[in-house]
This record gives structure tokens, C-alpha cells and sequence, in this order.
């Protein structure tokens, strides 16, 4: 059976209705999901900023789902706290937590006054950042000098099941880069030519592990109100490397997504009010390999969405959701 999650996107919903949402998504089907970590929304009309790791321990506690996170350690968050956040997880949630460790958007960065570097510096300080956080995972005293700096960090509350660390990914060439050290791969919606690549890229390298596809969709039963959803939260979500990594504020994207159009949005994200048309989407990405879907609605209202998607989307894909294993508090 396939998984397909819900992706709880923090720029745009607030936290508190986000938690609603992710427990409905448990209720009506959905078997995982996962968050985004940012301190900056993408646009000024999407407002919301809530911080996750508070958030996931909640959400962990009232629901029985699995739960991932993407994280940029290195410059916002040093990594011996992004290790010991992991941990903390680990342990009160056993097998239930990863997170996807990438190199970040200057966006949530630049907030510490540092210099933004350059990709490559940005790279080989992840590099850096993911064997900080592997050796406190396994219990060692750290001490490093690079391009982050340790001094005698232990993190002494450990999971007994490591949780993992996933590679996202938007090229080539981050995909064969994260096979060196990652448990997994995560990326987004893309043209399956590319997608393709990417999976035999990273498994030629030599990468292991889950292949996890996060989906950007647009539903609502009415056509050009799904287009408009999309075109009103996500047209400064349309731009590839290296525009989305360096520009540095709501503003300046609100500002550089001026003159897309509503047709224009449909290229990163799946627009339909055809719930048939979404489910075959979503198929063509099981069959290409992926093993893992989370959906991400890009509109600030989740329930319908998870209604109609959890009634005729997930039955359709095979997903049943299983009995949790423990009764969870609400």
C-alpha cells in the first residue's frame, strides 16, 4: 500500500487550525505526514510564520501518524540543537519522526546577519552539519571546527531507534550528492523526465532508503476557483534555482512573481476540480517509483480539500488507513 501524506504547510495556515487540519487528515485516511520549517512566508498574503518543532511535538501526541520535517541546519539553527530537537522526537515517538536536511533559503537565513554564502559553501557546510548531527545521534562528544563550530556537545536524551536523515532535493545534482549520506530522498512535482533522472541519480550513487514526492495541488469543486487558489498562494512558489534560494523576503518575491499569470502557476502545481484528474496524477508519481506522496493543498482552507480527497482520491490509490496501534488523546 502506498503512503500518501498530508503536507502541513506553516507559511500559510496557522498553527493552531493547523493541527486541526492534520488531525482530520488522520481521520479521514491520510496514513503520514509531514511540515515544512520556516520563519518567512513565501508571500505577504500567505502571513503566518508558526515555529515546528513546537508545533510537531503537538501534533506527534494527538495523532498516530508518522511525521516528517525539512530542516536547513548550518546558519538559522546550529545543528547541535537541530540534533538534540531530532532526538527529543525520536525518543517520545519511536519510529514515528525524520527530517529532511538541506542547505536552505536565504529567505529564513539571512535573520542571523551572516553572509548568505554560495551554494557550494552552503553544501559543504550540510555536509559538515549532517556529521555533527549523526555523531550526537550515536551518543559521541562533538567538538568540530569548519564551517560550523562544536565545542564538547553531547545530547545525552537519545531515541533507540535513529531517526532518519532524508536528502531533499530539486536537481540532478543535490540528488547524487545526498546519496552519500542520506537515508532517503524527498522532492517536489516536477516533469517526470526530470523526476526520473533524479531516482537514477541518486540510486547510481549509490543512495538508499525512501523516495518521498511531495505534490503541490490545487482542488476546489468549482475550475477557476481552484486556478485562483493557486495563482493567489503559490505564484512566488513558480521560480528554479537559483531565485528561490537567494531572494530574501516576502516582498521581494511578491515583487519577482508580478507578472505570472494564473495558466503560469499550473506548472508547479496540479490544478483540477476533477478529483479523477488528481488521482491519476498521483498514480503516474507511484509509478514512477516514489514510494511515499504528500499532498500539499496550496489554498489556506484544508477540510475540503481533505474531505473530498480522503472520500474519493486515497480509496481510489489503495491507501486504507489502519487502526492506530495505541489510543491517542485528543
Amino acid at each position: 500500500m502506498p503512503v500518501i501524506g498530508f503536507h502541513n504547510s506553516h507559511e500559510q495556515v496557522h498553527p493552531a487550525a493547523l493541527l486541526d487540519a492534520v488531525r482530520h487528515a488522520e481521520d479521514v485516511g491520510f496514513t503520514a505526514a509531514m511540515c515544512s520549517d520556516h520563519l518567512t512566508p513565501w508571500n505577504p498574503r500567505q502571513g503566518e510564520s508558526g515555529f515546528a518543532w513546537s508545533w510537531l511535538g503537538a501534533a506527534m501526541a494527538t495523532t498516530s501518524l508518522p511525521f516528517g520535517a525539512v530542516n536547513a541546519p548550518g546558519q538559522r539553527y546550529h545543528p547541535v540543537i537541530v540534533a538534540q530537537a531530532i532526538a527529543t522526537l525520536g525518543a517520545m515517538f519511536p519510529g514515528r519522526f525524520w527530517v529532511a536536511l538541506g542547505s536552505g533559503e536565504a529567505m529564513n537565513e539571512h535573520i542571523t546577519g551572516d553572509k548568505w554564502p554560495r551554494k557550494d559553501v552552503r553544501d559543504a557546510r550540510l555536509l559538515e552539519c549532517v556529521a555533527v548531527i549523526r555523531a550526537l545521534l550515536a551518543g559521541e562528544e562533538v567538538s568540530h571546527d569548519g564551517l560550523v563550530t562544536v565545542d564538547r556537545a553531547k545530547v545525552y536524551t537519545l531515541p533507540e531507534q535513529q531517526p532518519a536523515l532524508i536528502a531533499p532535493a530539486v536537481s540532478v545534482a543535490t540528488a547524487r550528492n545526498g546519496a552519500a549520506w542520506a537515508d532517503g530522498l524527498v522532492t517536489i512535482n516536477q516533469p517526470h523526465d526530470k523526476l526520473r533522472e533524479m531516482i537514477a541519480a541518486y540510486r547510481d550513487a549509490g543512495g538508499q532508503g525512501t523516495l518521498a514526492l511531495q505534490v503541490h495541488v490545487s482542488w476546489d469543486p468549482d475550475p477557476d476557483r481552484a486556478l485562483g487558489i493557486a495563482h493567489d498562494q503559490w505564484r512566488s512558489n513558480v521560480f528554479p534555482p537559483p531565485l528561490c534560494w537567494d531572494l530574501d523576503s516576502p516582498e521581494a518575491f511578491e515583487q519577482a512573481s508580478a507578472h505570472v499569470t494564473p495558466e503560469g502557476v499550473t506548472e508547479a502545481v496540479r490544478v483540477s476540480a476533477d478529483l479523477g484528474r488528481h488521482t491519476a496524477w498521483l498514480q503516474e508519481y507511484l509509478d514512477l517509483g516514489f514510494d511515499q506522496i504528500y499532498l500539499h493543498h496550496v489554498g489556506v482552507e484544508q477540510r475540503a480539500f481533505l474531505d473530498a480527497f480522503g472520500e474519493h482520491v486515497l480509496p481510489q490509490l489503495g491507501v486504507t488507513a489502519p487502526a492506530p496501534a495505541v489510543a491517542v488523546q485528543r
